[in-house]
């Protein structure tokens, strides 16, 4: 049996975010940027509430790419930073260490988030596969290219060997399987209320309306309507 058919679950699962950074991101044409930065924190979010082991590496910050999304760095503060001068995160023995000492622990399924789709991404994901047994999935939504067909040919070509294209809400939900799991379900509902769009008002407005739930934000006094006529 293919271990492509055992879902993603907390215990065999690693992330690896690949120069989330703002020079990267200003050529990013395949997504709109801020639903990007939005797609990465969320996917940070559902790593940091599921335990999920998470490897941050970055390319050339001092010289040319800048340092990592704050919003990113701020999930996981004490995570160190692997610098590397090479596009592809393979040829750094940091990176493999990192992704090795988890797979060690049975963690050999990688969820795999960067910029840029067509370079950074795509290296890593065939060089990867190529020296090991893990398994890679790329999180498109949370990745970009420097044009749509880049992004897509990119995705393509990754799925032709092998590696698994998921997106990031689809990785919190298969991490979370089971709504009876309740010692998840008050951290993936926060996440899903700030960073899932339609679902997450639908959340806010099913709590609120059907639930009696307080609303999440404090606000001023309700005025009652006074037509001026």
């Amino acid at each position: 049996m293919s271990n492509k058919l055992k879902v993603l679950t907390p215990q065999n699962s690693q992330l690896i975010f690949i120069d989330q950074q703002p020079q990267m991101a200003f050529g990013v044409q395949s997504i709109d940027r801020q639903t990007l930065k939005n797609n990465v924190v969320g996917l940070a979010k559902s790593a940091k509430a599921f335990g999920i082991p998470t490897t941050i590496t970055t390319v050339e910050t001092e010289s040319f790419s800048g340092p990592t999304f704050p919003e990113l760095l701020s999930v996981f503060p004490e995570a160190p930073i692997l610098e590397r001068t090479s596009m592809n995160s393979w040829d750094d023995l940091k990176v493999r260490e990192s992704l090795a000492a988890n797979a060690a622990d049975g963690r050999k399924k990688i969820v795999v988030s960067g910029l840029w789709t067509e370079v950074c991404n795509l290296t890593f994901a065939l060089s990867c596969l190529a020296d090991t047994d893990y398994e890679i999935y790329m999180v498109a939504d949370a990745s970009g290219g420097t044009s749509l067909d880049a992004h897509n040919r990119a995705m393509d070509r990754m799925v032709q060997v092998g590696i698994v294209p998921v997106t990031w809400q689809q990785v919190l939900l298969e991490w979370q399987r089971d709504w009876a799991r309740r010692d998840t379900y008050d951290a993936v509902m926060a996440i899903v209320q700030e960073h899932s769009g339609a679902y997450g008002m639908g959340v806010d407005y099913a709590y609120t309306m059907v639930h009696k739930a307080p609303e999440r934000a404090a606000h001023g006094p309700v005025v009652a309507p006074r037509p001026a006529a």
